[in-house]
């Protein structure tokens, strides 16, 4: 295990895995959205007693978030698996026990709706801590930022990981990494989910705009 104070990173990128573009309906999609906070208690109980193995279960749609600053308390990283009835992706697990974003935006594009054709939601809230996230864990595809891990240890077991929300591990032998807080500027994210104990936003303006006008420019 390495540990250190500070440790940057110049536009890191997780492994790239290409956004699959499904068929989830936007209107099912939205009311998904406002209930998420709801079921992520039993998603942090059920990864803390083993109950999910760093595997979950997700639409068969990706989504996209960005932040000019995304400050966490608390984060872990361990790899996962994300599945959906028609494929599994491989999955860098980000837990943050709490996390601000400044000028939030996620969206997620919606093809080939009848009569009406492409269409995308937007989620925005702006300004700084636009977004507030308790206990988050996010399945995130590839990032982009500039990164800064404040009290890291890089390449500890991610049955062992305890900065990130309690009971929130991989699997025994797998490769992790935490620190006590991380800073990251710029941010550009796929995920293909996120659950957290709260979520809230200030100003926030959800939006269906026509056409792939996504976050992520």
């Amino acid at each position: 295990m390495r540990e250190a104070d500070d440790v940057e990173f110049g536009d890191e990128v997780e492994p790239e895995v290409a956004p699959v573009r499904g068929r989830t309906r936007w209107l099912r999609f939205a009311g998904t959205f406002a209930i998420g906070g709801v079921l992520a208690g039993g998603l942090l109980v059920g990864v803390g007693q083993g109950a999910f193995a760093a595997s979950f279960a997700v639409s068969g749609t990706s989504f996209e978030v960005t932040s000019t600053h995304l400050h966490a308390d608390g984060f872990a990283q361990f790899g996962g698996v994300a599945a959906n009835a028609d494929a599994a992706h491989p999955v860098a697990v980000n837990a943050f026990r709490s996390a601000d974003l400044d000028n939030f935006c996620q969206s997620v594009f919606l093809p080939n709706n009848p009569f009406i054709g492409d269409l995308t939601l937007r989620i925005t809230a702006d300004g700084p801590k636009g977004m507030h996230a308790d206990n988050m864990v996010a399945d995130v595809a590839q990032v982009d930022g500039d990164f800064t891990l404040h009290t890291a240890d890089i390449g500890v077991d991610a049955s062992q990981v305890s900065a990130g929300p309690v009971g929130v591990q991989g699997r025994p032998g797998d490769f992790g990494m935490q620190a006590k807080s991380l800073d990251i500027y710029n941010l550009k994210q796929v995920a293909w989910g996120t659950s957290a104990e709260t979520i809230a936003f200030k100003g926030m303006s959800l939006r269906i705009v026509a056409g792939n006008n996504q976050c992520i420019k």
